[in-house]
């Protein structure tokens, strides 16, 4: 059995000290941005020296501002002094250390699960190339305010202490796992609304995240891509690819999906289109088709088969017949425009 190496309830003031034993470094693996369909997993060793918020006993979240797929950690110059008690919130604030031997064991806890949601979100690592079973167990459900994480349960006790004090909180969300950009900003990116993706999102630089656009964790891109529809956990996304307004692409966390879809280069998913197949390469999907892994499709030489035989397929046009009503997987005979370079240069 694989087994993961642990440091992450020490006493701050022991942390501290072998923080200034530890010299800064950089992370040998640099940040992936190559499209695969299969992506090589990742074994480790992982490590990170964090903050991390406390209510009691519980772990609200951890922020690893320098992440490493190293057996030591990158030291972070002056984060002891982000060390706190929060009368307001109710909560601590210590600085914790957190080794993970094995990257494809299961997480043991909340802490390893934020460092590998850091890990895929800093782009150390792919989309699919580590171990995430078990997550929902491990994290607690927190209320992200504007002051910061706060126990569900402390909700109205801290509104109370804040308004006390005509301090304005507002409350972003009540949810497992909070907004990317609170704790990663990718470079070459731009998200329109932080709301919409999540900690652990893999966006390559060059992405635009619009408005209507979502990522959830474990999943994301693997280059320059426009999102304006919803790249569900585990779908990854290719260079040059354009996931249309209101699109979706099917998951596997609910509702019964058991394919994890990947979508190739320079494909086109149309506005409201949506697909629980993957694709290859310079595929279209109309706008408004929702093609499902057991929809039946008529190929060009009318047969028809379900989608799910033709899924990973490269140059198809998925579509429905305005005639018949049919859904078509046909070969292209066209092409779209691809990206437009001015939308993604994000520097």
């Amino acid at each position: 059995m694989v087994g993961h190496t642990y440091d992450i309830h020490q006493v701050t003031h022991d942390v501290l000290d072998r923080l200034r034993d530890i010299q800064c470094h950089v992370a040998t693996v640099a940040a992936v941005s190559s499209a695969s369909a299969n992506p090589v997993p990742v074994s480790g060793p992982a490590s990170g020296i964090g903050l991390a918020t406390y209510a009691d006993d519980m772990l609200l979240d951890v922020w690893y501002p320098a992440p490493a797929l190293t057996a030591e950690p990158s030291a972070v110059a002056g984060i002891e002094r982000a060390v706190d008690v929060d009368d307001l919130r109710g909560v601590r604030v210590e600085v914790i250390l957190t080794s993970i031997t094995d990257l494809q064991a299961d997480p043991v806890d909340a802490a390893d699960v934020y460092l590998r949601l850091h890990l895929l979100s800093h782009r150390l690592v792919q989309p699919r190339t580590i171990n995430l079973t078990g997550v929902f167990g491990l994290l607690a459900n927190v209320a992200w305010t504007s002051l910061g994480p706060v126990a569900v349960t402390d909700i109205t006790a801290v509104q109370l202490r804040a308004r006390g004090k005509g301090i304005s909180m507002q409350i972003f969300g009540v949810d497992k796992f909070p907004r990317m950009v609170d704790y990663v900003v990718p470079t070459g990116v731009r998200i329109a609304d932080a709301d919409r993706v999540r900690l652990g999102a893999h966006l390559a630089a060059g992405t635009t995240v619009m408005h209507e656009g979502f990522v959830n964790f474990n999943a994301g891109t693997l280059g320059t891509s426009m999102v304006e529809g919803r790249i569900s956990a585990g779908v990854i996304v290719g260079d040059g690819s354009d996931v249309g307004g209101g699109a979706s692409i099917m998951g596997t966390l609910s509702g019964g999906g058991q394919e994890v879809i990947s979508i190739g280069q320079r494909c086109l998913l149309g506005a409201n289109s949506g697909i629980g197949i993957s694709l290859g390469d310079d595929c279209v999907v109309e706008a408004g088709v929702y093609i499902t892994a057991g929809s039946k499709v008529t190929l060009k030489d009318g047969t028809v088969v379900k989608a799910r035989e033709v899924s990973g397929g490269s140059g198809m046009l998925l579509r429905r017949n305005s005639v018949t009503g049919t859904l078509e997987a046909i070969t292209r005979t066209d092409s779209w425009t691809g990206l437009s370079a001015d939308l993604h240069a994000n520097d």
